[in-house]
C-alpha cells in the first residue's frame, strides 16, 4: 500500500501503544475543573476590550449628540430604545461567545486505559493529538491560542477571545448580526441628524460646539460603515458555513467530507437549538444539542486509510507516523 500525503500528517494506528499513552498525563476530574471558560490570550482581551469601547462611544453618540438634544420626543424615544436594545443584545451575544466553552476536547485523554476502554475494531482508527495529548474526535481541530482540540471548529476569533466552534456559533452568529443592525441603525441617524443640522442652527441641532458634533459624528459614520461591512460578511460565511455543514477550516482546505452533511435547515436548527422560535434571537438561551458520545471520538476510517500491521511498522520505521497535522 503507498502512503498518502493524508498519513503523513496524523498518528493512524490501532493499537494503544503506537500512540505512546505513557506520555500523556490522565485529564484532571471535573470537580477539579471551574465552571468558567476563559482564554487568557493578551491580544484577544484587548480586542474584547475595544469591542465593548466602541460600542460604548457609539451608544454615547447616539444618545448625547443626536437624541438628546432633538425636539422630537418620540422620535428620540423609539430610536433610543431601538438602539440600546441592540447594543445590548450584541453585547450579551459577545458575553456569551467569549465564555461559553467552544466545545473543547478533554484535555490529556489518550492514556491508554482510555484507548484501551474504546475496544478498537478492524477498519477503525483514532486520532490523537499530540500537543494536548487527546483523542481527536472527528471534524475537531487544534488551536494554538486556545491550546486544546476543539470540535467543528470553524476559526479562532480574536475579537471574541475564543474559537467558534460547535458549542458557541450560535451566539458568535447573534454578535455579527446584532452589531451589524446597530451600524446600519447608526448610519441612518447620523444621515438623518446631518440633514437636520443643515436645515437648523448648528448650536441648536446638538449640546457640543458644531466642531466638536461634526468630528464625533464622523468618527462614529467611519466606525459603523467599518463594522457594517465586516460583521455582515462574517454573519454571511457562518450561516453559508451552518447550511452548508462545513467548517471555514474545512473550506480552507478544501477538506473532502467524510461525515454524512445534514440539510441547511437541519444545520441551523443544530446550531441554534432546536426549531424555530424566538429563542434563536436570544443570547440568554442554552443550547439543547446533545454532545457527542464519547464513544464518537472513534472514527470509521476510509478504505484508503486502514493500513496492516505490516504496513503499520513499515510506516513507523520511516518516522512517519510521529508528524501530526498541526491544525
Amino acid at each position: 500500500m503507498m502512503i498518502t500525503p493524508v498519513h503523513r500528517f496524523r498518528d493512524i494506528e490501532r493499537k494503544p501503544e503506537y500512540l505512546q499513552p505513557e506520555k500523556c498525563v490522565p485529564p484532571p476530574s471535573r470537580a477539579s475543573l471551574g465552571t468558567m471558560w476563559f482564554i487568557r490570550d493578551g491580544c484577544g482581551i484587548a480586542c474584547a476590550v475595544v469591542t465593548w469601547m466602541l460600542v460604548f462611544y457609539a451608544d454615547f453618540v447616539v444618545l448625547l449628540v443626536m437624541l438628546v438634544p432633538s425636539r422630537d420626543y418620540v422620535y428620540s424615544v423609539i430610536n433610543g430604545t431601538l438602539f440600546n436594545t441592540l447594543a445590548f443584545l450584541a453585547l450579551a451575544s459577545h458575553f456569551r461567545a467569549m465564555l461559553t466553552d467552544p466545545g473543547a476536547v478533554p484535555k490529556g485523554n489518550a492514556t491508554k486505559e482510555f484507548i484501551e476502554s474504546l475496544q478498537l475494531k478492524p477498519g477503525q482508527v483514532v486520532y490523537k493529538c499530540p500537543k494536548c495529548c487527546s483523542i481527536k474526535p472527528d471534524r475537531a481541530h487544534h488551536c494554538s491560542v486556545c491550546k486544546r482540540c476543539i470540535r467543528k471548529m470553524d476559526h479562532h476569533c480574536p475579537w471574541v477571545n475564543n474559537c467558534v466552534g460547535e458549542n458557541n456559533q450560535k451566539y458568535f452568529v447573534l454578535f455579527t448580526m446584532y452589531i451589524a443592525l446597530i451600524s446600519l441603525h447608526a448610519l441612518i441617524m447620523v444621515g438623518f441628524h446631518f440633514l437636520y443640522c443643515f436645515e437648523e442652527d448648528w448650536t441648536k441641532c446638538s449640546s457640543f460646539s458644531p466642531p466638536t458634533t461634526v468630528i464625533l459624528l464622523i468618527l462614529l459614520c467611519f466606525e459603523a460603515l467599518l463594522f457594517l461591512i465586516f460583521t455582515s460578511v462574517m454573519f454571511g460565511t457562518q450561516v453559508h458555513s451552518i447550511c452548508t455543514d462545513e467548517t471555514g477550516i474545512e473550506r480552507l482546505k478544501n477538506q473532502k467530507p467524510t461525515w454524512e452533511k445534514i440539510s441547511g435547515w437541519e444545520g441551523m436548527k443544530l446550531a441554534f437549538g432546536g426549531a424555530f422560535s424566538l429563542g434563536w434571537f436570544n443570547p440568554f438561551s442554552n443550547l439543547s444539542c446533545k454532545s457527542p458520545a464519547p464513544a464518537e471520538v472513534v472514527a470509521a476510517a476510509p478504505a484508503s486509510a486502514i493500513m496492516t500491521q505490516e504496513e503499520i511498522e513499515q510506516f513507523l520505521a520511516q518516522n512517519v507516523a510521529a508528524q501530526v497535522l498541526h491544525e
